[in-house]
C-alpha cells in the first residue's frame, strides 16, 4: 500500500472525548495527516464539513441523537464525494452491510489495532476503498439469504476474462490492490485496469456493487 502523498485533513465524529483525543493522538504522527478535526456532535461535524471537507471522516455508529445511518446519509447528500470510514462496537452483519451500501468507504470495530486503522486510512486516501474480509463476508451473507434475494444466472451480455474473474474472487475476499497484484504477479496499475473493466461490466458503482453482483450470480459459491 501506497503512503498518501497529498496533505489529509481529516474529521472525527465522536461523542466520547477521551477516545476522540486518542485518536487525534494517532492521526497527528501521521505524515501525511495536515489537520485533524473534531465534533462531538452532528452540527459541529456540519460546520466543519462547510467550512473545509475533509478528506475522511471517521464516523462512530451510535450517537445520542443520531445514529451512523442518518449521519451517513445526511452527510452524503450535501457531500457525496465525502469518504467516512465507521468505526463501531457493532459488529453483526446487518450494521456492515447497511453502512457500506449507504456509501461508507470502510467499517472498522472499536477494538481494531492501531496498526489497522492506519492500513483502512492510508488505503481509503489512496484508492476509495478499504475492504476487509469481515466485510465481504457480511454482504455476501446479507445477499445470498435466501429470504432476500435469490441467487440468479450471470446475464448472458456479461463475460469476464479468466483474468477478471481471478480478480474480482480476490476483491471479495477483501484484498487490496498491492496483494492482488503480488498474488497473480501483476502491476497494481494492471490490477486497477482490471477493477475498472469489472465496474463497466457489472454496471457497478463501486466494490461494494461488485461483491454484491458477485453474491447474487453465485460466482463465489465454490
Amino acid at each position: 500500500m501506497a503512503t498518501p502523498t497529498a496533505p489529509a485533513h481529516i474529521a472525527l465524529l465522536d461523542d466520547h472525548p477521551l477516545f476522540r483525543q486518542g485518536m487525534r493522538y494517532i492521526l497527528q504522527s501521521l505524515p501525511y495527516v495536515a489537520a485533524v478535526s473534531e465534533a462531538a456532535e452532528v452540527p459541529e461535524l456540519l460546520i466543519i464539513c462547510r467550512e473545509r471537507l475533509p478528506d475522511v471522516v471517521l464516523l462512530d455508529l451510535q450517537m445520542p441523537a443520531m445514529d451512523g445511518p442518518e449521519v451517513a446519509q445526511l452527510l452524503l447528500k450535501e457531500f457525496p464525494d465525502l469518504k467516512i470510514i465507521v468505526l463501531s462496537m457493532f459488529s453483526a452483519d446487518k450494521y456492515i452491510t447497511q453502512m457500506m451500501k449507504l456509501g461508507a468507504r470502510s467499517y472498522l470495530p472499536k477494538d481494531a489495532t492501531q496498526e489497522q486503522l492506519i492500513h483502512a486510512l492510508e488505503e481509503v486516501l489512496t484508492t476509495g476503498y478499504h475492504f476487509t474480509p469481515r466485510i465481504s463476508r457480511a454482504l455476501m451473507r446479507g445477499v445470498q439469504q435466501p429470504t432476500r434475494v435469490k441467487t440468479t444466472k450471470l446475464p448472458d451480455v456479461v463475460q469476464f476474462t479468466p483474468r477478471e474473474e481471478e480478480v474480482l474472487r480476490l476483491i471479495c475476499e477483501g484484498r487490496t490492490a498491492a496483494e492482488i497484484a503480488a498474488l497473480l504477479f501483476l502491476s497494481p496499475r494492471t490490477v486497477e485496469g482490471h477493477r475498472q473493466k469489472l465496474l463497466e461490466k457489472t454496471s457497478a458503482s463501486n466494490v461494494v456493487g461488485l461483491v454484491i453482483f458477485a453474491a447474487k450470480h453465485g460466482m463465489l459459491d465454490a
